[in-house]
């Protein structure tokens, strides 16, 4: 409202020096004056009469700016004795930092100090007004393919695991060239530094070229010590910006307008891109990723709202021939970490535990990471290789294991009764309803294991004529089939059902003949 009002006054100073200059020195009427202008006659008489009272005559004096011009035209009013008393608009500018504070609150207690001072809307416009003096910034002027602006974006987007049903939160990073503002976002599993180096590989991908300069803030995965002169990089960063030949100059501590053009930029992602995905549900961060890209393409392609083009338009014609090339080789993220592996076979690696061969267990290993793989090392010679993972889930190769426990982490009820099918119809059967009734795993396996050492100590022959005896006589446990071997009952001849009639007669009962 304020710049308004300051328009309209240049203008009607502008006004005032025309008809100045119209009518005291090319002694043109006031009729014609008006029509020229657009002004009434009425005003112009003003102007002049107000010029005649202020002495003042043309040329005016080269000294006189529109401000004195004003002041002689129109001198201020006299000061008006009951003016509403204000408030002192630095203190309540200091006030306003203090957490919680509203101008609501400092306006009642003003009120308290000042019954009679200006209202609430009135207190607010002048605060505004004030505070619009305050500070001013300088125009950052970006030029073609010199910088690239990173970020994280504050809100995050959760991936659900589809066998174990955890949910882990994928964190969203963000990129953009300066000049055009082409833009880049993606997700990974954390903010730590092989994340973020790999991020900033397919990023430069993305573009196709490298910048001169990647202005990025003060994480740790960045830097190892802020510093406004001389700010600390981490060693592998400062890796990646020698294999690109670029150079990182990280953002003052606490200066977000240092990296504005990101921090608008996640403001446009998270609006464009994270909103739109809030309903969807992700079982894989390629899943995530696939979905971003395809978002991004169109906030890329998305036609400017102020000037003609988009962002990618102003990428092809501005930053891409300015980027340098890319190296032949990409920079692969590598990290090598000495650990000792536990006595349960695994090791730790940024809260993930990954298995070695049990043959290793309480030995020093060597690790080399990358953003996604890890090789163990002993004694110079690969003996593992996993997949990186955010997961709290251990990952364990099954040829990792002793045999009894991997032959237990593999089992399954069908396995079992494939085996027991070589015994015999009779023990599979029985086996089967062994199995049915279990509750955990560890019932099945201690059933099963039990029946096959029965097998090894009595023979398969014997143990399907055992349970076929426990099947007849309808016993549901083990200990009954061990008894039946025990005794030798399994070898004798399952007697016959033998039906006897009553030898005495009895008008109750009437005999088999009463039925034929």
């Amino acid at each position: 409202m304020a710049d308004i009002i300051m328009a309209n006054r240049r203008i009607a100073m502008r006004k005032i020096r025309q008809v100045l200059r119209l009518a005291l020195d090319a002694g043109v009427s006031r009729r014609s004056i008006s029509r020229s202008l657009g002004l009434s006659r009425d005003v112009v008489t003003d102007y002049l009469t107000r010029a005649a009272a202020a002495g003042l005559t043309w040329p005016l004096p080269p000294d006189l700016d529109d401000a004195q011009l004003e002041d002689r035209l129109f001198p201020p009013l006299a000061v008006n004795l009951h003016r509403k008393p204000e408030p002192d608009w630095s203190v309540i500018h200091q006030e306003m930092k203090r957490k919680g504070a509203t101008l609501q609150v400092l306006h009642e207690e003003f009120l308290a100090d000042q019954p009679n001072g200006i209202g609430y809307s009135l207190f607010c416009e002048r605060y505004r007004d004030w505070t619009k003096g305050l500070k001013g910034y300088l125009r950052q002027v970006h030029i073609a393919g010199e910088r690239v602006f990173v970020d994280y974006a504050g809100p995050t987007i959760g991936i659900r695991n589809p066998e174990t049903g955890e949910v882990l939160n994928a964190q969203i990073f963000v990129g953009i060239l300066g000049a055009s503002n082409y833009t880049y976002a993606e997700a990974h599993w954390s903010q730590q530094i092989p994340d973020w180096i790999s991020a900033h590989v397919r990023m430069l991908e993305f573009f196709g070229g490298a910048p001169e300069v990647i202005v990025c803030d003060n994480l740790k995965s960045a830097v190892t010590k802020a510093s406004r002169s001389e700010p600390k990089l981490h060693p592998i960063y400062q890796h990646l910006a020698d294999h690109y030949g670029l150079l990182i100059i990280p953002a003052r501590a606490r200066k977000p307008k240092d990296k504005a053009k990101v921090e608008n930029a996640v403001l446009v992602v998270e609006r464009w891109i994270l909103f739109r995905l809030r309903k969807r549900v992700f079982s894989s961060l390629a899943e995530l990723n696939a979905a971003i890209i395809a978002l991004l393409d169109d906030l890329n392609d998305r036609p400017f709202q102020k000037i003609s083009g988009s962002r990618r338009s102003q990428f092809e014609a501005i930053d891409s021939p300015a980027l340098k090339a890319l190296p032949t080789t990409a920079f692969e993220y590598t990290e090598f970490r000495k650990v000792v592996v536990g006595l349960d076979g695994c090791f730790d690696v940024d809260g993930s535990f990954y298995s070695v061969p049990y043959r290793l267990c309480r030995k020093p290993v060597e690790l080399r990471i990358t953003a996604n793989l890890i090789e163990v090392l002993h004694q110079g010679r690969r003996v593992a290789s996993h997949e990186r993972t955010a997961s709290k889930d251990p990952v364990i190769d099954p040829q990792h294991l002793r045999p009894n426990d991997r032959y237990f982490g593999m089992w399954a009820a069908d396995q079992e009764l494939a085996w027991a099918a070589t015994v015999g119809s009779k023990t599979k059967e029985f086996l089967g309803q062994l199995l049915v009734g279990i509750k955990v795993k560890e019932q099945g396996y201690r059933a099963a294991g039990a029946l096959k050492r029965i097998e090894k100590e009595y023979g398969a022959e014997r143990l399907e004529a055992a349970c076929s005896r426990a099947l007849d006589i309808g016993a549901r446990s083990l200990t009954s089939v061990r008894s039946i071997l025990n005794t030798g009952l399994d070898r004798q001849k399952v007697p016959e059902k033998d039906i006897q009639e009553a030898a005495f007669h009895h008008p109750n009962v009437r005999g088999s003949g009463y039925y034929h």
